[in-house]
């Protein structure tokens, strides 16, 4: 091949990716809740107000994007750092192309990808010039900006929440991909597995799009075809499928059964299957209270605490505080007496009809109230020997005896239960 065909050659398309990103606000898909009419981005961009902000989200959910969106509708000199790579020194070439660009009456953004990796002195350097207006600061982060965030930095830049994309916004993305890549749709069933493999995630989908359009030769992408492009990783991460939901049972019901190296089996399954942390989390929070309950309070703390341990480290760091959760789920007493009787009373109140406040119960702020009666017969329980008003009835008439809440004789719930039933008795005394 000659020299002259070499540099003639034409140079690869860009990705898909790169190909489909949105060049106005209204080519973006998804974050209504932020670019809707009347939201506060869209609002911002109407208005012209150019403001410094850190965008908190999720990978692939568009936050480069509404960052160069925002520049170019200002047109503003849009310079980009990456916190992983970069350092004071690009913060400095920064500020100097900052102030060519303000000598020429131009403003500029500064965009820095994945903020959270910045150390504090890093993050120190931007502050004078946000504050003196030289450049508009844009951060984006995929973990709470609280946590990772100097807070100065994070009191002059407005924080916007960005959200996964949902199931109906990444079927657009795949008929917009299709179309870009001129080829007929996927299948119904395959463009299923391609959203629950995406996760909200648009890169991730598009990527997978393409890569599965390369082996296509032009005929409909179907499931066979997508096994054969993403295999292992389709097969183990299929957030859409029956097997996710079956692993997520498997862990809450070996937690519920009390065995931890199965629970710990489970967990580990879901993050290798690429299930993001967080939804464990709130998966483990829920079993903290739905079946362990108040036979041992201190799990839903230590639930909640491996859950901001990992807001904090983010992965794999961050999983072994959740990890240590699932243990103490597992081996923690069980009782779902609490949610038993939640649920009860929802459905009584539902089809109940809406009772009176007992009068002694009422509050009694003017004066007309008091000349009622309310509040009158009502038994400071304080003032009462042990602290209790024996056989006062705090229900709506007709409700009185009724008892939903009936403590398990295991862990604490053993406790609360001998006391529920020296109060009863002494009810039965007073009446």
């Amino acid at each position: 091949m000659s020299t002259a065909s070499l540099f003639d050659a034409e140079p690869p398309a860009p990705p898909l990716a790169e190909r489909l990103r949105p060049k106005t606000l209204d080519e973006v898909i998804g974050q209504r809740h932020l670019l809707g009419p009347g939201m506060p981005l869209r609002a911002a961009f109407e208005a012209g107000r150019l403001q410094s902000m850190i965008l908190w989200g999720p990978p692939g959910v568009g936050k480069t994007t509404l960052a160069r969106l925002v520049a170019g509708a200002f047109e503003a000199q849009f310079i980009a750092i990456s916190a992983v790579l970069g350092g004071v020194k690009d913060i400095r070439e920064a500020v100097e192309r900052a102030q060519v660009a303000a000598q020429q009456g131009r403003r500029t953004v500064v965009f820095v990808d994945e903020v959270h990796r910045f150390n504090k002195a890093q993050q120190d350097a931007f502050l004078p010039h946000v504050e003196s207006g030289l450049f508009t600061f844009i951060g984006a982060t995929t973990e709470n900006p609280s946590f990772e965030v100097n807070s100065a930095l994070l009191s002059r830049a407005q924080v916007q929440v960005l959200k996964s994309l949902d199931a109906g916004e990444l079927q657009e993305l795949i008929e917009r991909g299709a179309a870009e890549l001129g080829i007929p749709p996927p299948t119904k069933e395959a463009a299923d597995r391609l959203i629950g493999y995406a996760d909200g995630d648009a890169r991730r989908l598009l990527n997978a799009l393409e890569s599965a359009a390369s082996l296509a030769n032009g005929q409909p992408i179907d499931e066979a075809l997508l096994e054969r492009t993403l295999g292992e990783q389709l097969r183990r991460y299929d957030k859409g499928g029956d097997q996710f939901y079956d692993v997520i049972s498997a862990l809450h019901k070996s937690v519920r059964g009390s065995n931890p190296d199965a629970s710990l089996y489970w967990f580990v399954r879901m993050v290798d299957g690429g299930v993001d942390a967080r939804y464990i989390a709130r998966r483990l929070i829920r079993m903290a209270s739905e079946d362990i309950g108040l036979a041992d309070p201190r799990a839903l703390r230590i639930t909640l605490d491996a859950a901001d341990t990992y807001e904090r480290l983010g992965s794999p760091e961050g999983e072994l505080a959740l990890a240590e959760a699932v243990v103490y789920l597992a081996v923690a007493p069980k009782s779902n007496a609490v949610y038993k009787a939640f649920n009860a009373v929802k459905a009584f109140v539902k089809q109940d009809q809406t009772r009176p406040v007992p009068v002694h119960l009422r509050n009694a702020p003017t004066r007309l109230m008091k000349e009622l009666g309310f509040g009158k017969a009502y038994r400071y329980a304080h003032d009462e020997p042990g602290g209790y008003a024996a056989g006062e009835q705090y229900l709506p008439d007709g409700l009185e005896g009724q008892r939903w809440y009936e403590p398990v004789p295991r862990g604490l719930e053993q406790r609360i239960g001998d006391k529920l039933a020296e109060l009863r008795r002494l009810d039965d005394e007073a009446t």
